[in-house]
């Protein structure tokens, strides 16, 4: 056997791919399936080439199974070892984020509220120290 022989990535089970295609499309789907600019999709390929996890012969990822060629164009998608994000955010995810924002204007209107007491509540010790 040769020494250079460079050992290959193996796929993952038939059914860990399904899944993972399943959960990937069905996010692209959802969002309307939006694909990604030529240039960011020949970004993510150039990254995926570079991958040791990559079986080229296939264009498969060794981590998710998924053929790359579709992957790498989804905007909705994500690598595995985030080499690439997806640049849409999924209903999920923006449902997230308006519960973050909501709860930073919650906390943003009780800190106003706070000072505004506490302003109020000086006003009134002055007034009384005043009197005295």
């Amino acid at each position: 056997m040769s020494e250079d022989k460079e050992e290959k990535p193996k796929l993952p089970s038939f059914v860990t791919m399904a899944k993972n295609f399943a959960v990937d499309l069905a996010k692209y789907v959802a969002d309307g399936a939006p694909n990604v600019s030529e240039s960011n999709y020949k970004k993510r390929l150039q990254t995926c080439k570079s991958c040791p996890h990559l079986i080229k012969s296939s264009m498969r990822c060794g981590k998710c199974g998924c053929l790359l060629e579709h992957k790498a164009k989804w905007k909705t998608t994500t690598c595995p070892i985030n080499k690439w994000i997806p640049e849409v955010l999924s209903k999920e995810q923006t449902a997230k984020l308006e519960v973050i924002r909501t709860n930073q204007q919650k906390q943003e209107a009780l800190r106003a509220k706070a000072k505004a007491k506490h302003a109020h509540e000086k006003e009134d010790n002055s007034e009384a120290s005043d009197k005295v």
